[in-house]
């Protein structure tokens, strides 16, 4: 559909929604699921749409990148129209999504779910020399098969693996692209011939101790050298050389390191005209509350996804949580009631710490662990075989047909008896 799909003469949907990634569809089915008569608008500019969390398997020769991805067209819910251009402003003050062409869409309600900014740019040189010189991401759909042949090429020498500061989607993307490659040079003979380094921008291998143990034990089997307090700052692909900035204590030192192959996760952030909006709070993120994520200043304005400040982790596995509770609540408003359904900051990462075997990490806010299987099934913090399956064969599925579809299988959020009318917006 053309910018037609919006309403004529300024006149307001139900619920504009920005984002047609994971979280955007996501929230569009839930809520057309419990009231298919609602008029949602989605505005995406992206004709394509990605499982992201494939790229890292992709990476490690499990998927085929092909299979991550689908038509834009084929997932937007029949029932909400798809507005094919950009937002490039809020103005929540009008009820107004503002587009990179001028136009403005009026809303009822709007749930924003613009997705995150990987910030490229931000390390010097990296732009000019990703998908050549032996630095690859698996953060992005053209570079994972690059990532594959790497590593499928090495026969030793050093190789590089980095993560930058948080917050960044899928936190633990940066270790799943460390364990599967030396996995392969374990199996295949090439890890006694590697140095192999981690370079990580903050203090721990993983935000949550209790799976720390086991990812450790695999640190200590590829012989892997953990750099923390080390941020990539620069890169040069022709000569093969990376710089850090390595911090002790309130001391900052750069040090110099030559590679043969490095895998380079971008810092991130939210868009610009996130960052740029009334909607921001001061870290550039949307600012909501955490528990019904309902923006902190502006009642009829929900944020959801990887663009929100919610301190979870950014993970499809936390939209797919997120956006049922957005759903419940934006309904809520709509019918001048307040917000009663809560998420707990539930966020799981499968770290596929060799082939076949994954430790199944799944935390809400604070750490607290929250497994959706009981332990007697598998014990996620120990490396087992059944999430591998999961993984590869369950969850992709759930996405596609699931997920993307407003069917919640183990997603329905908490209702607690709505108390206060939600306030105006300012």
């Amino acid at each position: 559909m053309s910018n037609k799909s919006a309403k004529a003469g300024g006149e307001p949907h139900d619920v504009v929604i920005v984002g047609g990634g994971s979280a955007g569809i996501a929230a569009a089915a839930s809520l057309l699921k419990r009231r298919p008569d609602l008029d949602i608008l989605v505005i995406e500019p992206q004709t394509k749409h990605f499982y992201q969390p494939g790229w890292t398997m992709v990476g490690g020769g499990i998927f085929r990148a092909a299979s991550t991805e689908r038509d834009e067209e084929g997932l937007m819910p029949r029932r909400a129209r798809w507005l094919k251009g950009a937002a490039a402003a809020f103005a929540p003050e009008a009820n107004e999504v503002i587009l990179d062409n001028g136009e403005r869409i009026a809303y009822r309600v709007l749930v924003a779910a613009p997705g995150i900014k990987l910030d490229w740019g931000a390390v010097e040189g990296l732009p000019e020399t990703l998908g050549k010189n032996g630095v690859t991401s698996n953060y992005r759909y053209d570079l994972a098969p690059y990532t594959w042949r790497l590593v499928q090429e090495f026969r030793g020498g050093r190789a590089l693996f980095t993560q930058p500061p948080m917050p960044i989607k899928c936190a633990g993307a940066p270790q799943k692209a460390l364990y599967l490659s030396c996995d392969e040079w374990f199996r295949n003979g090439h890890l006694k011939n590697a140095t192999v380094e981690f370079h990580i921008a903050g203090g721990v291998l993983f935000g949550v101790k209790d799976y720390v143990p086991a990812l450790m034990e695999y640190i200590k089997k590829y012989g892997v050298a953990l750099n923390f307090n080390s941020r990539l700052v620069r890169i040069d692909g022709h000569a093969k050389k990376a710089w850090f900035e390595v911090t002790k204590g309130d001391a900052k030192e750069t040090i110099e390191r030559g590679f043969d192959m490095i895998h380079v996760v971008p810092p991130q952030l939210a868009p610009d005209f996130v960052r740029s909006s009334p909607l921001a709070d001061k870290a550039g993120w949307i600012d909501v509350n955490q528990d019904t994520l309902q923006h902190a200043r502006f009642a009829n304005v929900f944020g959801l996804g990887d663009a929100c400040s919610a301190p979870n982790a950014k993970t499809m596995a936390a939209a797919r949580k997120q956006a049922p509770v957005v759903a419940e609540n934006v309904l809520c408003v709509l019918a001048g009631k307040a917000p009663r359904a809560t998420y707990d900051g539930y966020g799981a990462c499968p770290l596929t710490v060799e082939r076949g075997k994954i430790v199944f990490a799944e935390f809400g806010y604070g750490g607290k662990l929250l497994p959706t299987f009981p332990n007697w099934l598998f014990d996620g913090t120990q490396p087992r075989r059944l999430p591998w399956f999961l993984k590869v064969r369950v969850l992709p599925p759930v996405y596609w047909k699931a997920m993307l579809k407003g069917r919640e299988w183990l997603a329905r959020p908490s209702i607690v008896p709505a108390v206060a009318v939600p306030r105006k917006s300012s």
